[in-house]
């Protein structure tokens, strides 16, 4: 019997391997690109939320000429809403008192979504027993607002934030806050109408803003923005 030579052995060709590398690097670069459009799509998303929360509270003023969340009549305004009672006796001066993360279903910042879904002016349930009551961003984090003036959120290095209000949200990655901080503010995660700081725990107040070069692109964060 008649042994092959070793020039006549099957295996592939140079042209051919070049092919198959071409084809996987094309598989990748594809991967990587849709993975890319996922990442902005999410920014996009969260940047939306922080733009959408202030449309809320003026149209709400502008309709009730009172705050969502603060507003003393809100039962009587919208039918099936609930008159926030804590803190005592704050209700009606002006202030969305409570913290931006609060689980108090008598709290005006939680009960400033039932407000505003009621008002037809966000969507989402409006039973304050229902377990997605809270609202939650792009990547899972909870999303909130409150009265900057009340220092829910300590976010104060190197200067105090300035503004009325504070929008809140959490589980954000620190590459997408980086980016969130270039389209809305200034670039720095430390300054501007948008800091940075170590994720928040439910009803506690934050601590100071990190600066951009120790916000781990990996680690999520809670980003706050006043306005």
């Amino acid at each position: 019997m008649k042994l092959k030579s070793r020039s006549q052995q099957s295996g592939f060709t140079l042209v051919e391997i070049a092919i198959v590398l071409v084809i996987i690097g094309l598989l990748l670069g594809g991967i990587l690109k849709g993975q890319e459009l996922i990442n902005s799509a999410k920014v996009k998303n969260l940047a939306n939320d922080f733009r959408v929360i202030p449309t809320y509270i003026y149209a709400y003023q502008d309709k009730f000429k009172a705050l969502p969340g603060d507003d003393p009549a809100a039962a009587t305004h919208v039918t099936g809403a609930t008159n926030a009672t804590t803190p005592a006796g704050s209700q009606g001066n002006g202030v969305i008192n409570g913290n931006w993360n609060s689980t108090t279903n008598t709290d005006e910042s939680f009960l400033f979504w039932q407000h505003v879904r009621l008002s037809n002016l966000a969507a989402g349930p409006t039973d304050v027993a229902d377990p997605t009551y809270i609202p939650t961003n792009a990547v899972g984090g909870k999303l909130g607002i409150s009265s900057a003036a009340t220092g829910q959120v300590q976010i104060t290095t190197p200067t105090a934030m300035t503004g009325t209000y504070q929008v809140c949200s959490s589980g954000i990655l620190g590459k997408f806050a980086k980016q969130l901080d270039i389209q809305m503010d200034d670039g720095n995660t430390q300054t501007g109408s948008m800091r940075t700081t170590a994720d928040i725990p439910n009803g506690s107040p934050g601590t100071a803003a990190l600066t951009t070069a120790t916000v781990d692109d990996a680690t999520s964060y809670t980003v706050c923005m006043t306005f």
